[in-house]
């Protein structure tokens, strides 16, 4: 596996990955409503790419297939982390938080879903609180998690 910097070619494709990560992976937690509002499969490529280019974006390859991406801002928010559906618990996640969260000298915050809470924990992330986000009218549970470092 290779883990290299973004490139605006790579928008399409992690949208896609994003949606379809979404769909399958997180299906055992949140309900077909709230997976259609979470990932409605209409992603403003534009904004992401901007939103990739802002953030330090890392995405992880073999043999030209991406695997996972994930971003993080200066200010230590961890944006987005998704690896593919065939490729989950491969060490793929935890090899793009290795190298996101080094870029960072303060403490780092994400927001989990119920999905991903144990994987943050297990890096020693810890709950800060318990939210309801709502996009296109629907309610999605999630947690604002932090790591001190």
């Amino acid at each position: 596996m290779n883990i290299r910097p973004y490139r605006s070619s790579d928008c399409p494709a992690l949208a896609e990955l994003f949606y379809e990560t979404v769909h399958t992976v997180n299906a055992a937690h949140y309900t077909p409503d709230q997976l259609n509002a979470w990932a409605d499969g209409k992603v403003d490529l534009e904004a992401w790419d901007h939103s990739f280019r802002e953030h330090y974006t890392l995405v992880a390859e073999e043999e030209g297939k991406i695997l996972g991406f994930g971003d993080i801002a200066v200010d230590g928010y961890l944006d987005r982390l998704y690896v593919h559906r065939l490729h989950q618990r491969q060490g793929i996640a935890a090899a793009l938080c290795d190298r996101l969260e080094q870029t960072v000298k303060g403490s780092i915050v994400t927001h989990a879903s119920i999905t991903a809470r144990p994987f943050f924990e297990a890096r020693g992330y810890r709950v800060v609180k318990q939210q309801q986000v709502e996009r296109h009218g629907v309610l999605l549970t999630n947690f604002v998690m932090e790591k001190q470092r």
